[in-house]
């Protein structure tokens, strides 16, 4: 009797592991990244490919007093995600102790550059703004290249957040960034750690488009400059994202039209986002945070990727939001 038993097992467990295996197998023809793409809450995403790997950067989606620390994410597929913990905390940046937003990592002069802002100060007399660390690897840790804010006041009434590094096809740098409905964008040095002057002498330039807030992100396709951004209120089903098209990085930026909102069916609150092009290819990808439907804290965000696809005139098409995310795509 015993060994019948056993014997039944080892059938029942044999075929269970199996079906396990087939499952898994078969999964793995149809596999998506799903949305959300990693566990937890996270808002404010920075994308980049750094070697053959894609990287994400978020905001950690918490009260301002926890928001203390940035973890990152890897991926080689688009689908398998390593989450890389504390690569940046306010224990390595001193000046800074709460509110650390919307990272945005760079690759200059052989080394991994992360922007950031920190403290979300309200006027000139409060210390804080956008820093800028620096590390070897991807994965940090970083620390402060500087010891101070790069940018501590309002320059043109933008508040100093949401910072955004695009660097040009003849390899200058530009930082966009800016809140409370302005936004800014100022040449880097080639240390990526100052400014240089605009011919007028003047730092920073105001660039703002009609209906802008927050979360400024450039790309370049086919000679065109496409600054995008962030409208409405954080906190609400509202938040959305539109674009502009210009012949240079520096405007003039007229809103053309929303190209990521909410939907009933899936999610509210879509908004602050980047972007991801596959190289050499006309290829792309929006990563971005929306709130799930169920969900009435304004902290609980996640982390989503859907696919990005122009018109043949150039416009940006309306994204779709999807449960089931993107295909696996492995950079060759």
């Amino acid at each position: 009797m015993k060994l019948l038993l056993i014997f039944c097992c080892l059938a029942i467990c044999t075929t269970s592991v199996s079906a396990q295996n087939n499952t898994v197998q078969n999964k793995q023809k149809t596999l998506t990244s799903g949305n959300p793409i990693v566990q937890g809450w996270y808002a404010d995403p920075e994308s980049r490919i750094f070697g053959k790997e894609y990287w994400i950067y978020p905001t950690y989606s918490a009260e301002y007093n926890k928001q203390t620390y940035f973890d990152a994410f890897s991926s080689k597929d688009l689908i398998h995600w390593t989450k890389h913990p504390h690569i940046l905390d306010t224990t390595n940046i001193k000046w800074a102790k709460r509110a650390v937003w919307a990272p945005s990592p760079i690759f200059a002069n052989g080394k991994y550059y992360l922007f950031f802002a920190a403290n979300d100060i309200q006027n000139n007399q409060q210390y804080g703004g956008i820093g800028v660390a620096i590390a070897s690897k991807p994965e940090g840790p970083f620390k402060d290249a500087i010891g101070k804010p790069l940018i501590d006041k309002f320059h043109n009434k933008a508040q100093p957040i949401d910072p955004h590094v695009y660097i040009d096809d003849n390899g200058q740098a530009y930082l966009f960034y800016g809140g409370w409905g302005h936004c800014n964008v100022a040449k880097l040095d080639k240390n990526l750690t100052g400014f240089i002057p605009f011919e007028d002498g003047t730092l920073f330039k105001e660039i703002t488009p009609d209906k802008y807030v927050e979360g400024p992100c450039m790309i370049k396709r086919n000679g065109k400059y496409y600054f995008t951004w962030a409208e409405g209120g954080w906190t609400g089903p509202d938040y959305s994202v539109a674009y502009a098209v210009a012949d240079s990085p520096l405007g003039p930026f007229k809103r053309v039209d929303n190209i990521l909102k909410q939907d009933l069916k899936v999610a509210t609150g879509s908004g602050h986002h980047a972007f991801i092009q596959i190289p050499g290819k006309d290829i792309w990808y929006i990563v971005y945070h929306r709130r799930p439907l169920e969900e009435t804290d304004q902290n609980h965000r996640v982390l989503c990727i859907d696919t990005l696809s122009f018109t043949k005139d150039g416009l940006i098409n309306p994204v779709k939001l999807t449960f089931e995310g993107v295909s696996k795509k492995v950079i060759k």
